[in-house]
């Protein structure tokens, strides 16, 4: 099993670099089914699948932002007006998590992860909903809703960041160094807040604070954090239809999987 962790770990970091995302598209599901191995109550494995999600996207947003940084692909103004939005977004999502079944956080990463790879896959690459990312409120429920989703996922909001932004006319690359640092704004709150949701859950596993497993940390995250700069730096050289392929075809995979463990 921490075999499988590091594999996973190792997957999840060279997805974080490649598309932007923090690994939680991988991670999640694959600590999902690690947990029902392992006999965790079932009311809790989908929130400290989560919570751990969140936990390891720290560290791989960290080594993707410095990868994407150093080629000139995360744009930090547009961060620092956005970022507010999708830290009131996380706040309000983990919250949500905190109060709903292991079967509706379940439903709702399979759900929205499908979306998005049905969007990312069959949309026209030249197909523009606006020329910039718009402002003022608008702007701000983009970025709560978008902080809100991935904190309920456990992932790091590439997920939506990259589609989002490149339907408002950014370039891909660009959109996932920027998707990278969104993560961070993320998992930093996401994993408090499901750290404090889960304290004193009788039915944690050992090595848990709340919603984050220690054990599942350590193992994973030094992968991911390895990893990260390779899918950087093939990020920057593969043709960018391949990278929009890529980005759908494992999000429909881990949506699949998920709607099979719910039916």
């Amino acid at each position: 099993m921490a075999g499988a962790l590091l594999v996973a770990g190792a997957f999840a970091g060279v997805l974080a670099g490649l598309l932007g995302i923090g690994g939680g598209i991988v991670i999640v599901p694959a600590l999902f089914y690690l947990f029902t191995l392992l006999d965790i109550d079932p009311a809790i494995k989908m929130h400290l699948a989560v919570g751990t999600s969140l936990s390891t996207i720290i560290a791989t947003s960290l080594s993707s932002i410095r990868s994407h940084h150093r080629r000139g692909a995360v744009d930090w103004p547009l961060l620092r007006s956005w970022g507010p939005a999708v830290a009131v977004g996380v706040v309000i999502g983990t919250v949500v998590a905190g109060l709903v079944s292991g079967e509706v956080l379940t439903g709702v990463f399979a759900t929205m992860a499908l979306l998005v790879a049905a969007n990312m896959a069959f949309q026209p690459e030249s197909a523009r909903l606006a020329d910039r990312l718009p402002g003022g409120p608008v702007r701000f429920v983009i970025g709560s809703l978008i902080g809100g989703f991935s904190a309920m996922m456990g992932i790091g909001g590439g997920t939506f960041t990259v589609p989002t932004l490149v339907m408002c006319s950014y370039p891909i690359r660009r959109a996932v160094g920027t998707a990278a640092a969104v993560g961070l704004i993320i998992a930093v709150p996401g994993t408090i807040g499901f750290m404090i949701d889960g304290y004193g859950r009788p039915e944690l596993p050992p090595f848990s604070l709340g919603y984050v497993s220690v054990l599942g940390f350590v193992i994973i995250a030094p992968m991911t954090v390895m990893t990260a700069p390779l899918g950087a730096r093939i990020a920057h050289t593969i043709n960018t239809r391949w990278l929009r392929w890529a980005f759908a075809l494992f999000l429909a995979l881990t949506s699949l999987r998920m709607y099979q463990s719910l039916f």
